[in-house]
């Protein structure tokens, strides 16, 4: 995806909705599956199962954010970002008001998958239920949308 001017447009708007966090989370598919994390049960939102994600440093591009938190948080290269899935806004353990911007990826193998800060992984099927929130369910249908599946 070379659309620098769409991931600036998607940080102003954040900045002017008085979003004070921005967050990135990248839909991680394979063979007709996709990755999903499980959080840790003492942590915000302990148990659920959600997108590789997380927070956007202070002046980091977007794209840049998404490349290091799938690195972080599966160990997995990401080699590619194809199409920008929508956001959804929540408020975070912090009190903070949140926003996740969603990008499908590719990366240059599934496996291995290195948790640093989640419980567990699990590939999903996309034509199955998945075990997340509505917002993530929203994120998989646009995929699912797009993808044709």
């Amino acid at each position: 995806m070379d659309q620098p001017e769409l991931l600036e447009q998607l940080t102003a708007e954040a900045e002017r909705d008085g979003v004070q966090q921005l967050v990135v989370g990248a839909v991680v598919q394979h063979d007709g599956k996709v990755l999903l994390l499980q959080r840790p049960e003492d942590d915000f939102m302990g148990g659920i199962f959600e997108l590789p994600s997380g927070k956007v440093e202070p002046g980091e591009a977007l794209d840049t954010a998404l490349v290091r938190e799938v690195a972080e948080e599966t160990g997995l290269s990401v080699t590619a970002i194809r199409d920008f899935l929508g956001s959804f806004d929540y408020q975070s353990g912090s009190g903070k008001k949140s926003r996740q911007f969603n990008f499908a990826v590719d990366v240059a193998a599934p496996e291995p998958v290195i948790l640093q800060e989640h419980d567990a992984c699990v590939w999903t099927a996309l034509t199955e239920e998945p075990p997340v929130t509505d917002a993530v369910k929203g994120v998989l249908s646009k995929y699912r949308e797009l993808r044709g599946v």
